[in-house]
């Protein structure tokens, strides 16, 4: 792939995602851009099992 299409694809993201117009794109920098996108990484972690979302449940209740 080209740089301008993968700029193209993160532009894209940032757009859909953050609301981004064009120059708050290009006005950010490559780490401001990285630092955004890793935190999506964090939920890529397998989700609580049934007895951590119990406990969670007891510690957080709805009401």
């Amino acid at each position: 792939m080209s740089f301008s299409h993968n700029a193209l694809q993160i532009f894209a993201q940032c757009v859909w995602i953050l609301g981004w117009r064009p120059h708050d794109f290009w006005d950010a920098t490559p780490g401001e851009l990285a630092s955004i996108f890793s935190v999506g990484a964090a939920f890529t972690e397998t989700p609580p099992d049934s007895a951590a979302l119990h406990t969670l449940m007891e510690l957080f209740p709805d009401g």
